[in-house]
């Protein structure tokens, strides 16, 4: 799945032409339009502000660095939309901005440059998440992302309802092709054996080392603010439902979904819903208190109405912010599957 998606020369993201929206493969939150980043533009600055904190967490001064960090940036564009919101909206804060955006590829930074050339001043570059632990500098921080977790590699676990275990699938290659190949028994385990015991054989499940990585390497590196993950996802309970006998790993091609994910290699998009209470436990483990774990439809309604609370805060709403919002929102859209989770450290 790594290479699949991120080989430097193959690999699906890693090609020059855009594999997102309406002439892409799938759509997301941000080909939308320009509001998806204007409502996170706005309820980043009320983090920022102290508007949504206690007395006692509130920190920093007029002149004290604000720092967002982006993970998971493809193209850029929904930095601009959020760096042009703060410099017409928020000037206060632009000017203290300082906009990090995590991505290992060359290729991808060189992307990004591009779309967000007017902002060279405000936007930085690291290559991992680990780069931003810098002793002694702790500027209030907001690490985000959007659609990331779920690209990442992910275990695949089927259940042997005879022998009463878990072995893992791996891959391997058949008459050319990549094909399915069941391993060793796995040391995973369901939170009660009442749920093993009526659990359908050949039952896959995945599981995400390396999400649960990245959560946790996140969380040590925050020092003050905010991290927030907004993903394709459930709860631990969510995890075993009998319409989910596959698992969730799918593949996007041409806005199409198959469960193929071994088709195509480089050529089509893959995903794996995201088990937001297995890093909601990292984050608090590491010293995170958990804000916030809601639906995206309530997330973004909940800004929303704040904003109309405050007429002229966050700028024009019209029938094209109305549309947009109806898609981020609606079940039979981008609302039915994407979840948020907000953790915190004082």
């Amino acid at each position: 799945m790594d290479i699949a998606l991120y080989c430097p020369d193959y690999g699906f993201y890693e090609k020059e032409e855009d594999n997102i929206g309406k002439d892409g493969d799938f759509f997301t939150s941000v080909s939308v339009g320009n509001l998806f980043g204007e409502l996170l533009a706005y309820q980043i600055g009320d983090w920022f502000e102290g508007k949504d904190e206690t007395p006692n967490t509130q920190y920093g001064t007029h002149d004290t660095v604000l720092r967002i960090v982006e993970a998971g940036a493809h193209n850029g564009q929904l930095a601009r939309d959020i760096l042009i919101w703060f410099r017409v909206r928020r000037p206060e804060i632009f000017d203290r901005l300082e906009y990090c955006i995590v991505e290992p590829a060359t290729s991808r930074q060189d992307w990004q440059r591009v779309l967000l050339w007017d902002f060279v001043k405000t936007v930085k570059w690291v290559p991992e998440i680990a780069a931003l632990k810098t002793p002694g500098v702790s500027p209030k921080t907001v690490i985000f992302s959007n659609e990331l977790l779920d690209a990442m590699p992910i275990h695949r676990l089927g259940w042997d309802a005879k022998a009463k275990k878990w072995f893992e699938w791996g891959v391997a290659l058949q008459d050319e092709k990549f094909v399915w190949s069941r391993l060793g028994d796995s040391e995973f385990r369901v939170p009660s054996s009442e749920l093993e015991a009526v659990l359908p054989d050949g039952y896959t499940v995945e599981i995400s080392p390396a999400a649960e990585a990245w959560w946790r390497t996140a969380a040590e590196v925050l020092i003050h603010g905010k991290l927030l993950a907004i993903d394709y996802g459930f709860a631990a309970d969510e995890q075993f439902s009998p319409s989910r006998l596959n698992g969730t790993l799918r593949a996007y091609y041409r806005h199409r979904v198959t469960e193929d994910a071994l088709a195509n290699p480089g050529e089509q998009d893959l995903t794996a819903h995201v088990n937001f209470s297995a890093i909601q436990q990292i984050g608090e483990a590491s010293g995170l208190r958990t804000e916030l774990y809601c639906t995206q439809p309530q997330f973004l309604g909940r800004i929303v109405e704040k904003a109309l609370k405050q007429p002229g805060s966050f700028g024009e709403w019209g029938p094209k912010q109305t549309r947009q919002f109806q898609t981020l929102t609606h079940p039979e859209h981008l609302g039915h599957a994407f979840r948020v989770l907000v953790q915190s450290k004082p």
